[in-house]
């Protein structure tokens, strides 16, 4: 009979009409009023539950349940281990919360990058003011540059904002790059 079950299987694989399935792990336990299953079930347990154990035997231990009801259950079905599907569900659960949070840190990180580039551009700013407010320095009309013509205080200023936008804007690219590199970008859910 084994040979024809076997022989029976293999053809159904190779028609493709197999599939593949999985034994259940959900367990139903009953709690009894004594130490058999033939007594008065005073609840039921489903797979995770956690319990109290008071005493146990060979083949029953007495819990107590949360609600302070003692009863008997099979020793067989209680283990000190959570059950996997519990720690998964708690793994799932810590996972969901991180993808939660993920955004918001990164956010956090942006903001501070940009905030410290404020503080950096604030602080070349009043540079520039400091300088801008010191006399400039007299210079004889002989000591001017060959060609006759000098850097007038209008190209000068125009030159200081130029090169202030130039920095600016380098900032701000080298804020994003390391925003993308170390966060991937900022998503907005």
């Amino acid at each position: 009979m084994s040979r024809l079950a076997a022989l029976a299987s293999a053809l159904l694989a190779a028609n493709g009409l197999a599939a593949t399935a999985y034994v259940s792990d959900e367990l139903v336990l009953g709690v009894y009023a004594e130490q058999n299953q033939q007594s008065q079930r005073l609840a039921t347990l489903h797979s995770g539950a956690s319990v109290e154990t008071l005493s146990a035997g060979s083949e029953f231990t007495q819990i107590l349940l949360a609600d302070g009801t003692t009863g008997w259950v099979k020793t067989a079905y209680l283990t000190p281990r959570e059950p996997a599907t519990v720690r998964v569900k708690k793994l799932e659960e810590e996972l969901d919360h991180i993808r939660a949070t993920t955004p918001a840190l990164a956010e956090a990180a942006a903001r501070s990058e940009v905030d410290r580039l404020q503080r950096e551009l604030s602080a070349k700013q009043a540079e520039l003011e400091a300088a801008r407010a010191q006399p400039a320095a007299i210079v004889p009309a002989d000591a001017a540059p060959a060609g006759g013509r000098g850097i007038s205080g209008g190209a000068a200023a125009c030159a200081v904002l130029i090169a202030a936008a130039c920095g600016f804007g380098l900032g701000y690219v080298t804020l994003a790059r390391r925003i993308r590199q170390k966060f991937g970008g900022i998503r907005i859910y």
